[in-house]
């Protein structure tokens, strides 16, 4: 059995949806179709929850209707029969009628996270109808059924594992599911979600517990590029990573793939490929445990947002236990480091989650002067043992000259090295660093 994951422009418009049914139809090998919400459906939720949260009920209740109205179009274009089309106006407006009772009652984080599970149910429900219409067999499957998070907000493999199992022990004959992207049940038995991108997680996630031949990601661009195609020109696709390397620009930025959902395929050595909904005769990227290939720079990304922290105190000097108090204050407040440089008598370290930062800021003063800057920006160049390639940081270094580099990481991995700089250079250096790397102009 596969994975079959689609994003947001995928199934955003009915033309799209189309085309899914295609592709999920050409072979005969039993699938799992993950769905994400119709791009621009989770955005709007997200700015409903926000308008609810401030009190704005009036600017809630305009922007539901104003999706209303989207959807009250996207199904009659995407079905042709009126039982097709009265089955997805009865979906509709079961989903906006909760929408607007939520509008008469107090808004809290659980009702939000309700919110925003509206968008892949909707967008899972009008294609399991658009199937039906087509006379393609499938089976609807809940992902509340059997995704599901600990404590920690953590997947509990363990668990979706027999859950997933016992469901498709039910249907020994049938080769199609489809399910959401995204949603999970939390350890309240409440729904709760997998953060933005997570519809890249849940497939993994189900490839992994079911041991799937491969887990498809399929969005709207034909693999991942060796540089951001959004701000570089010539760009090319990569046809082999390894999970690490995939693992690495998926983190630092490449927008095509959830930064955590390669480690369950990983886990099992599950293949993952990344293939275009709009060129599926694309050969993609294909990530394996076998796919480093020769040494040598393959890719570089991008990551915003980010915040550096430094913390400088004379009393660094050989303090047996320094760095350990240090790491507590960020461990305390469950916040991830990126990127670390220490001296003698300081540490310097960047995070892009500043939701706690004043907190974990008046914690680092008690142990020396603390200084910040936002607006930064980490560039990483990924590729096999690229450290054993020769020159690769003169190279590296000889493309970022023109720009201040505030951090530089290299030896934490043998496939990459991070860079971190003023946000307001990045374009600039990525388009430096692919004529330098690639010698592309």
């Amino acid at each position: 059995m596969k994975i079959m994951k689609f994003g947001g422009t995928s199934v955003g418009r009915p033309e799209r949806m189309h085309q899914v049914k295609d592709l999920i139809t050409f072979d005969d090998e039993k699938k799992i179709v993950v769905l994400s919400a119709l791009s621009g459906t989770t955005n709007v939720l997200v700015a409903i929850g926000d308008a609810l949260s401030a009190g704005k009920k009036d600017e809630a209740k305009e922007k539901i209707e104003s999706l209303r109205e989207h959807y009250l179009q996207f199904y009659q274009e995407l079905l042709t029969s009126d039982g097709g089309r009265a089955k997805a106006l009865q979906i509709i407006n079961e989903h906006f009628e909760f929408l607007t009772i939520i509008l008469k009652i107090s808004f809290n984080e659980a009702i939000n996270k309700d919110i925003l599970a509206q968008g892949e149910l909707l967008s899972t429900k009008l294609f399991y109808t658009f199937l039906q219409e087509q006379g393609i067999a499938a089976v609807f499957l809940p992902a509340l059924e059997f995704m599901c998070i600990d404590e920690n907000n953590e997947p509990n493999l363990a668990k979706i594992g027999e859950n997933l199992e016992a469901i498709l022990a039910g249907y020994p004959d049938e080769s199609i599911f489809v399910t959401q992207g995204y949603i999970c049940k939390n350890h309240l038995n409440e729904v709760d979600n997998l953060k933005r991108g997570g519809s890249d997680y849940t497939a993994s996630l189900i490839g992994s517990v079911i041991y799937a031949s491969v887990v498809e990601i399929w969005t709207d661009i034909d693999g991942m590029h060796n540089n951001d195609p959004r701000i570089v020109e010539h760009t090319r696709p990569i046809a082999q990573l390894s999970f690490d390397e995939a693992a690495e620009l998926a983190y630092f930025g490449a927008k095509i793939l959830h930064p955590a959902s390669i480690w369950p395929a990983q886990l099992h050595n599950v293949p993952v490929k990344l293939l275009n909904t709009m060129e599926p005769s694309a050969p993609g990227t294909t990530i394996t445990g076998a796919g480093e290939g020769s040494v040598g720079v393959k890719a570089i990304a991008a990551k915003d947002g980010i915040t550096a922290v430094k913390i400088k105190s004379s009393r660094m000097l050989l303090a047996h236990g320094f760095l350990r108090k240090v790491f507590e204050i960020f461990e305390n407040y469950k916040t991830s480091i990126d990127m670390i440089t220490t001296s003698e008598v300081a540490i310097s370290l960047t995070l892009d989650d500043t939701t706690h930062l004043k907190e974990i800021t008046s914690e680092l003063q008690k142990l020396g002067k603390v200084e910040v800057d936002h607006f930064l920006s980490i560039i990483c160049i990924v590729g096999n043992s690229i450290m054993q390639e020769r020159n690769v940081l003169n190279k590296i270094m000889a493309s970022v000259e023109d720009f201040p580099l505030r951090m530089v990481s290299y030896g934490g991995s043998k496939h990459n090295v991070s860079l971190l700089i003023d946000g307001k250079h990045k374009n600039e250096a990525l388009q430096s660093l692919n004529k330098g790397l690639f010698d592309f102009n």
